[in-house]
């Protein structure tokens, strides 16, 4: 044995689970993951470093405390940035199952009689929910053809962090005293303007190209020029065709049936990885 070689290797950490990505590796940016033939990424469980990083509030918040551990936990995943936001429910459920196995207690809190309980959620299930949307579907809108594609980790973090921003400036300009009115009304008319922007960029980024009688466009520039000089209907029309994809990635609520009244209700759940890895099973 080479006397470089770690006498504890045998314990390392070893793949807990393997999954397969609803994508199935497709609208990953080439050399962003390498996906083994049969489809199924290892999955290691956390390391205490990892634990540390997702703990450190301005890496949760600028999203490279999920890129790290992400990358750290599934070694296949080259750019976590690139991901495309359809696999990013199963990537952390997948993570937290190898690191805390399958069940996650959670509390709820019964609308009907205010008793809040812990229930033991099977993490599986939600796995098994999530499906790939039918992107190969285009949109057809007057003599326009929209190829739609999810958006990346990259673009979907980048529209968070600045509706952050927008949102705490907004509260800042509401709560100042030292402001007057019509200062207020105009940096509150910017923050708008800020918002409708990011709303249009992200729109863009969920078209992968558009077909026209001239041709087909692919520049990002373009597509996003059209939706800003574009009437409402046909930005509308586009907007509610990418939430309707994005919204069949999202986990569906669970059905709880409250252990004091028999209430039944339904509870959402997030896979934010601020609150879904805070506490183990």
């Amino acid at each position: 044995m080479s006397q470089n070689t770690n006498p504890l290797r045998k314990y390392f950490r070893q793949p807990a689970i393997y999954i397969r990505l609803p994508s199935g590796g497709k609208y990953w940016i080439p050399g962003s993951v390498n996906m083994p033939e049969n489809g199924e990424l290892p999955v290691l469980p956390m390391t205490a470093i990892d634990e540390i990083t997702y703990r450190t509030p301005d890496a949760l918040f600028n999203g490279q405390a999920t890129v790290s551990v992400i990358q750290s936990c599934i070694p296949n995943i080259k750019d976590a940035w690139s991901m495309p936001g359809c696999d990013l429910n199963s990537i952390l459920i997948a993570i937290r199952v190898a690191s805390y196995g399958h069940e996650m207690d959670l509390s709820s809190t019964c609308p009907k009689c205010a008793t809040t309980s812990d229930y033991a959620v099977d993490l599986r299930q939600f796995l098994d929910q999530i499906v790939m949307p039918d992107y190969n579907q285009t949109s057809k809108i007057s003599d326009l053809e929209f190829v739609l594609k999810p958006i990346t980790y990259k673009d979907q973090n980048a529209v968070s962090l600045s509706n952050f921003e927008n949102q705490k400036t907004l509260q800042q300009i509401t709560q100042s005293e030292n402001m007057d009115e019509k200062e207020k009304m105009a940096r509150m008319a910017g923050i708008m303007q800020n918002a409708t922007k990011l709303s249009l960029q992200t729109i863009a980024a969920s078209v992968a190209a558009i077909r026209s009688p001239e041709g087909l466009v692919t520049e990002r520039e373009h597509i996003q020029e059209i939706f800003a000089e574009c009437d409402i209907n046909l930005y509308g029309s586009v907007r509610d065709k990418v939430i309707e994809l994005r919204n069949q990635t999202e986990p569906k609520p669970l059905n709880i049936t409250c252990k004091d009244c028999d209430h039944t209700y339904t509870q959402p759940i997030n896979f934010e990885m601020s609150n879904f890895f805070g506490t183990a099973s």
